[in-house]
């Protein structure tokens, strides 16, 4: 959801000195481009010369900052691997890391194997006779990691945040996003039909000949687009109300009595529920009506698709050249594959990689590194509780339960104090998909196995080296994974004060923090829970302040007459523009702000606003950026920038911002939260 940087092994001081180590070169002034002007365009003039100094690879459809730091990453975790498969150490971690390792650069007896690891699940496939059947192998492929039907999970219940229960939601299209198959623009045509000339080359590669492969295509493509008429909207998935639908298995039943949900829970291994909780009814409804229009040789069809669409990227050469020709080149605009020991690296960390994790920490991250981060987010939710202090149109009452709700905030940084427990995972030398096959069964059986059992507090869902960070409405917490506020290419002495909290205090802490106060985390309280706890009149008035920033972001036009979809991103918007004011309150805390002492020729204020530029340097290919649009509720980098600043008053105190200048909006439009 943000840019999380980590790099070899320097830590951000978050206590640095007010005046930085005497530096020839400073990034920030690196990355101006001076033909620009900060009152046009601050993206661009804060970026510009980092934009035409790091084109974006041909392997890639995005490249930033983050990119950057993130292949100092990947170096280290190949070393780690290439330890690990060397190492005659007995350590059960590096024996894992190093078979995984070792079986997914194999490349030879990958292409030997070709079909062979997923062909049992292809036999299964081909013998479904029956409704009855097509539910049981539906289960079977589900603990596979097969995508297909719907989506499931286990997770906190929102309106009991200490039981985990059973979810289930739309799912089972094979586009990114629904709209892909009704959208008349030109882009999303093209993509359609290209989408069709996939499916029919999969399938040929599968072995099916011309006619087989056109009639399967159909079977899919007609299945999947009445799948997609069924499903919500990016922006309406985003109503924590109106997607909490708890009803018993009786009634599930009756809403879609073609599957035998009972059946479905045992071949699922979840044991001893009585109700489940739906997200979008209609959905399943739709989907009961298809089961019995829908021949089984069509759902058939539709099951070995997605199979194959499941394994492709890590297949032999053929499968994986025409994954990569849809998914890559068409879809996103990337102009070539990722080396081997990349994609490698990005399936180990979905397989196994909290296992990398410990061993990632042990070598790159100290508790001093830990410690500072920890401080930081204290300064951060100080600033937040003066902000509320300060509001004018909430209430008393409200403002009291807002207090509550921020102190209980629970900080997680850098890495788990509990680690998972991978020792009945079997990880060998041998097939490089079987051993994905074996993780996604234990993912499941690890997911499943916590129905019904207290909630772990301590438990992580993103790994130490993992490139991002979260709050969990739930849990009411942030999770800050190691280094995560590094700057590449300088160490934490040579990064003054300013540039932190605007860098690592408003884009990272600042915006996960304000997550649990956005449009959809203020709807639950201290506890985890969904649960009403403002003034009828206090939420009002948020709507009313929240609908100035859906306006102002619905009127910005990134790719072709494409527009962001401001409802859908209101959250991460209004995250950002409180990440903002929350790191710029904590930094006027400081003795670097109160000093005011240029650096670089600017001005710590200044300085601010470009740390947090910063973070977002970075440029992406249009056809990846029309596919954002559509399918992500994070607005494009450039507008994470200019978006927020033109509602800062600091800003306009910071460049001299004039009314006329394209980056001023009327204070009557300018949008206030918090």
């Amino acid at each position: 959801m943000i840019r999380i940087s980590l790099l070899l092994l320097a830590t951000v001081c978050v206590c640095c000195s007010t005046k930085p180590k005497e530096l020839k070169t400073d990034i920030l002034a690196l990355n101006i481009d001076s033909t620009a002007k900060p009152n046009d365009d601050f993206f661009q003039y804060a970026n510009g010369a980092w934009l035409k100094k790091n084109p974006i690879p041909p392997a890639e459809t995005y490249w930033g900052l983050g990119n950057l730091v993130r292949d100092e990453i990947y170096l280290r975790l190949v070393k780690i691997n290439e330890t690990a498969a060397s190492s005659q150490s007995s350590d059960p971690i590096q024996e894992k890391i190093g078979n995984f390792w070792k079986s997914g650069m194999d490349t030879l007896q990958i292409e030997k194997d070709k079909l062979t690891p997923i062909q049992p699940l292809l036999d299964q496939i081909s013998r479904i006779e029956n409704l009855a059947s097509l539910s049981q192998i539906m289960a079977e492929l589900k603990s596979k990691g097969v995508s297909c039907f719907f989506t499931d999970y286990a997770g906190q219940d929102n309106k009991q945040s200490e039981v985990i229960t059973y979810f289930i939601t739309q799912g089972g299209i094979g586009l990114p996003n629904r709209d892909y198959y009704f959208n008349k623009d030109d882009r999303s045509t093209r993509i359609r039909n290209e989408y069709k000339v996939h499916l029919f080359r999969i399938f040929k590669i599968a072995g099916s000949d011309s006619a087989k492969a056109s009639k399967q295509t159909a079977n899919v493509y007609r299945i999947e687009s009445a799948m997609a008429l069924a499903s919500r909207k990016l922006e309406d998935l985003r109503d924590p109300y109106a997607n909490y639908n708890k009803m018993s298995i009786s009634n599930l039943k009756s809403m879609a009595p073609s599957v035998d949900w009972k059946k479905w829970m045992v071949d699922s291994k979840i044991n001893s529920i009585d109700s489940v909780i739906v997200g979008q009814p209609e959905f399943f409804s739709a989907l009961d009506k298809m089961m019995k229009k829908e021949s089984i040789e069509s759902w058939r069809d539709y099951l070995t698709w997605h199979v194959l669409d499941s394994y492709a990227p890590y297949l032999h050469k053929a499968m994986v050249d025409e994954d990569f020709n849809f998914n890559g080149k068409i879809l996103r605009g990337a102009k070539q594959l990722r080396p081997r020991w990349k994609r490698v690296l990005r399936a180990e960390e979905e397989a196994i990689g909290e296992a990398l994790g410990r061993l990632f920490v042990k070598e790159y991250f100290n508790e001093n590194a830990k410690k500072r981060y920890s401080d930081l987010v204290e300064a951060i939710r100080g600033a937040l509780k003066d902000r509320i202090q300060n509001l004018t149109w909430m209430s008393d009452s409200t403002k009291q339960k807002a207090y509550e709700k921020l102190a209980s905030i629970k900080k997680k940084v850098g890495y788990p104090d509990k680690w998972k427990d991978f020792s009945e995972l079997e990880i060998d030398k041998g097939s490089y998909v079987l051993n994905l096959i074996r993780s996604n069964e234990w993912w499941q059986r690890y997911s499943v196995a916590k129905i019904g059992k207290p909630v772990d507090h301590d438990e992580w869902y993103m790994t130490p080296q993992t490139y991002n960070a979260y709050y969990d409405p739930s849990n009411n917490e942030i999770v800050l994974p190691a280094g995560i506020f590094i700057v590449p290419g300088y160490s934490d002495e040579e990064l003054d004060d300013a540039l932190v909290y605007g860098y690592a205090g408003a884009s990272t802490i600042g915006h996960e923090i304000t997550h649990g106060f956005d449009d959809e985390g203020r709807q639950y309280n201290a506890q985890g829970n969904l649960k009403a706890w403002w003034t009828k009149e206090d939420e009002k008035k948020f709507k009313e302040r929240a609908v100035v920033m859906v306006e102002q972001f619905n009127a910005f036009t990134p790719v072709d007459t494409a527009h962001i979809n401001g409802e859908a991103t209101l959250g991460e918007n209004i995250a950002d523009l409180g990440g903002i004011l929350l790191g710029l309150e904590a930094f006027k805390k400081t003795d670097a702000f109160k000093k005011n002492e240029k650096i670089f020729g600017m001005t710590p204020l200044q300085r601010f606003f470009l740390g947090y530029s910063l973070s977002w340097a970075g440029g992406t290919r249009e056809e990846n950026l029309a596919n954002q649009l559509l399918t992500d509720v994070h607005a494009p980098e450039k507008y994470r920038v200019n978006g927020p600043f033109v509602n800062i008053d600091g800003f306009y105190e910071a460049f001299g911002i004039k009314s006329g200048d394209p980056m001023f909006r009327a204070d009557s439009l300018r949008v206030k939260i918090w």
